[in-house]
């Protein structure tokens, strides 16, 4: 075995801020290992992945110190792309990495970049797409498919280079339990079969159980914030009626109600029609049906759709600022409240998407993914924040696929799969229901798990 990646005293920070984002960061990582990259959201994970695989520091005008060295040599002796096919890298937003329409198409660019013969072409896009179990998506619109779609496919595009080393970025977090624990099943036989060099950024590590051979945290101790259940608070009176909500090709007929301070979360497979649901029920769609009240508040997947202003602070208080600075500081955003919502990282953009939607006094709000790229301070602040919003009279539907998250704050649970809502049911009556579970790609929370052996 031998250095693949070897950080040797660096640091690192953008040329307008002050404040070093990496400080005297040395380790190796040898051929062949399995490493995860731990610590709080905004402390450097992604950047040193972007130095790892050369994207930095040249492509943001960084200060580099110290030296990065790429199998045996200086990153920076590499000219711009020599190494990207060697160090293949699955982005934590999808969307960031696709130029082609459709799924074909983005696999064969990729290989026209590596200058491979046409005449291989069709093999390799069709080995790969067997391999990723993917072949049915071969002809679809990638900006038609699910946030958890799109990371298998990025995940293939990546591999497709056939990389010696692959750097993954929070890669399960759009990826429903079901389907992330037979992602890490088939990652593992994958490194087995190529002994390929896996580093992964990653908070949600129950799902990898001992995947890794070792973990690099960024901070050490990084604190931890169980959180407790949380106690109903639902009221008489309906807060959010759909009725008959509908949008062509894919969304079936969905009828639902919600009672003030419910909380309910929205589950299923990946492409089960989740976020075609949110997006119908705020009209960001064409789609039929009625919807009372029909102002609500919505916080998507991709936080910087909703982006209008040039500093954090003025977006948490754009729609009306009503306790900004409390927000900022509780969703742990004071450190970064004069850098552009662009400039942040993915977890700090969520919490930025959030913490304005939580100021603008919205009584419904929706929320897609909120938990993805949050540390587990950040997750206890968000739940407390909910509980408090809930008891208040305020009705939230959140989707997200972190089951331990679910159990703890879910008054209710709305469960899709294929287009359709199976129902909407007690939060205790779905933990419990083995096959309902199964059906709908979802694993029992630890919680549960743990309240039986208890009992046993």
């Amino acid at each position: 075995m031998h250095d693949i990646i070897q950080f040797t005293d660096v640091s690192f920070r953008y040329p307008d801020e002050d404040k070093w984002i990496l400080k005297d960061l040395s380790f190796s990582i040898q051929n062949g290992e399995r490493v995860v990259i731990t610590g709080p959201s905004g402390c450097g994970k992604t950047t040193l992945l972007y130095l790892g695989n050369r994207l930095y520091p040249d492509n943001c005008d960084g200060i580099l110190t110290g030296s990065v060295k790429l199998f045996g040599k200086e990153s920076t002796s590499y000219i711009p792309g020599e190494i990207n096919h060697r160090i293949a890298t699955v982005f934590q937003d999808p969307d960031a990495q696709f130029c082609m329409q459709t799924v074909e198409e983005e696999l064969a660019f990729t290989l026209e970049n590596l200058h491979v013969p046409r005449e291989e072409m069709e093999t390799r896009i069709s080995e790969i797409l067997t391999l990723t179990d993917l072949s049915e998506f071969r002809h679809a619109t990638i900006q038609k498919l699910s946030g958890g779609q799109k990371q298998r496919i990025a995940t293939a595009c990546a591999l497709i280079m056939e990389p010696e080393v692959l750097l993954l970025d929070e890669p399960i977090s759009h990826l429903d339990p079901y389907t992330a624990k037979k992602y890490v099943e088939w990652l593992n036989q994958l490194q087995q079969k190529r002994q390929m060099t896996i580093v992964a950024i990653e908070h949600r590590l129950d799902l990898w159980e001992n995947f890794f051979d070792r973990s690099i945290p960024l901070i050490q101790g990084e604190p931890s914030s169980p959180l407790e259940r949380r106690k109903n608070s639902l009221r008489e009176d309906a807060s959010l009626v759909a009725n008959k909500i509908k949008a062509k090709p894919f969304l079936k007929e969905t009828s639902f109600s919600l009672k003030q301070g419910e909380v309910t979360v929205l589950a299923g497979p990946n492409g089960s029609g989740k976020s075609t649901l949110l997006k119908a029920l705020c009209q960001l769609i064409p789609s039929s049906g009625n919807v009372e009240p029909s102002f609500l508040g919505y916080v998507p997947q991709s936080p910087e759709f909703l982006f209008l202003t040039k500093s954090v602070r003025d977006e948490v208080a754009y729609g009306g600022g009503n306790n900004t600075e409390e927000i900022l500081s509780r969703l742990q955003l004071q450190s970064v409240s004069e850098a552009h919502p662009f400039a942040v990282s993915h977890g700090q953009k969520r919490r930025v998407a959030i913490a304005a939607m939580l100021c603008d006094g919205r009584e419904i709000i929706l929320m897609d993914e909120p938990t993805s790229g949050q540390d587990a301070i950040a997750l206890s602040e968000l739940f407390q924040l909910i509980d408090e919003r809930a008891r208040s009279g305020s009705t939230f539907v959140i989707v997200t696929h972190d089951m331990e998250f679910a159990y703890c704050l879910a008054d209710s649970i709305l469960l899709m799969n294929d287009g359709r809502l199976t129902g909407k049911f007690d939060a205790d009556d779905v933990w419990k229901n083995e096959s309902l579970l199964l059906d709908h790609h979802l694993l029992p929370p630890k919680g549960v798990l743990n309240y039986e052996k208890s009992f046993a």
